[in-house]
């Protein structure tokens, strides 16, 4: 009788097999993987074979918490090597990370590895860390789902507080084992998760008042807006979501000068205008990024960032899900944003909008 591989020895076949031409890993780690799946096998998450971002990603606070409930970690992922401005390239064991969709693009970063493992099926989900889009952008192109939590919610070593901890996963429900797992009490909805009240109140923005977005990913996240108005899951609301371009206030921050009186200002401004959307409904709705995957040489004069940094300066927790692809075959990311501490419900509303959204894969 021929024995199924487990599931820890599933993942690390797949990584052999993929990961030399995507280099996705800097470690892979199989003997310890597989001596410590069969303890695992009796705790929560039953021997789940995860990945952790970088090299310092094995003794992160959510990792720890993983490895606790069962999971088993078998490979670092791929982060920026040194130069790479913009935290948009991978370098993995044997060279650059590349996109699974199209391999002369960026998968995205700085969590670039990570959503390559998840989206090449390596593992079923991975740890990342997101301070200015970090796990978001590249969830967006590689066609994954990507969660930043709320600000301060979970442990981060980022003195700057822009950093939050995030998770790559196949789907909103990945994300929402992961929660489970890490956050000192969660607590399941009073309601299940599926199905809420439908529609959903929603605003929709396609620039945040300043971002230049590119036509055709405007175009795709608009599409697929559309079609969750159409289902019934959403219900668009007017209210207006004009924010000031964060870039500037973003990295007065980062640079260690939080105190910088246009960074206050920005803040502050973004703050209110943020309370008024949520005011009006509790999501917001907008593309990941107004670019599609750039070239390994780089994204130019754009910022990949610009739709997503808002939020790390505020804290809202915000969240990647697939919209579609453009025509020439690139992931485009439907960004989705709650309010402050709402992560458990975000990742409910996400539930919601991807059984409406089925993604037509080319």
């Amino acid at each position: 009788m021929t024995r199924t591989p487990s599931a820890v020895a599933r993942a690390l076949e797949r990584i052999a097999r993929l990961d030399p031409a995507l280099n996705a890993f800097t470690e892979v780690w199989p003997e310890e993987a597989l001596a410590r799946e069969p303890g695992a096998l009796h705790l929560p998450l039953r021997g789940l074979p995860f990945a952790v971002k970088g090299p310092s990603g094995i003794r992160s606070y959510a990792a720890r918490r993983l490895i606790a409930a069962g999971g088993v970690p078998v490979g670092a992922t791929s982060v920026p090597g040194p130069g790479t401005s913009w935290q948009t390239w991978g370098q993995g064991a044997h060279g650059r990370t590349v996109n699974p969709w199209r391999a002369d693009r960026t998968p995205g970063g700085s969590s670039g590895g990570s959503a390559v493992a998840v989206a090449a099926g390596m593992v079923e989900l991975a740890t990342g860390s997101d301070g200015a889009g970090s796990v978001r952008i590249p969830a967006a192109w590689c066609g994954v789902f990507g969660l930043k939590t709320t600000n301060g919610l979970l442990p981060s070593p980022d003195r700057s507080g822009l950093a939050s901890a995030g998770v790559l996963a196949r789907s909103a429900a990945g994300a929402e084992r992961y929660l489970r797992h890490v956050l000192d009490g969660y607590e399941e909805p009073a309601a299940p998760s599926l199905p809420l009240p439908l529609p959903l109140p929603a605003v929709y923005s396609e620039d945040l008042g300043f971002a230049d977005v590119d036509p055709e990913v405007a175009a795709v996240v608009r599409a697929a807006v559309d079609r969750l108005v159409a289902a019934g899951t959403v219900r668009l609301v007017g209210a207006d979501c004009a924010l000031l371009d964060p870039v500037r206030a973003w990295q007065a921050v980062r640079g260690g000068s939080p105190g910088d009186p246009e960074a206050v200002a920005v803040r502050r401004g973004n703050d209110e205008r943020l309370d008024g959307v949520f005011a009006a409904a509790p999501l917001l709705l907008t593309p990941v990024t107004p670019n599609r995957p750039h070239g390994h040489e780089g994204p130019g004069g754009l910022y990949s960032t610009a739709l997503t940094w808002a939020f790390n300066l505020s804290g809202h927790p915000a969240a990647s899900l697939p919209a579609g692809f453009t025509g020439d075959g690139c992931p485009v990311g439907l960004h989705l944003v709650a309010a402050r501490g709402a992560d458990v419900s975000l990742l409910g509303m996400a539930r919601a909008v991807e059984n409406s959204l089925p993604t037509v894969r080319p």
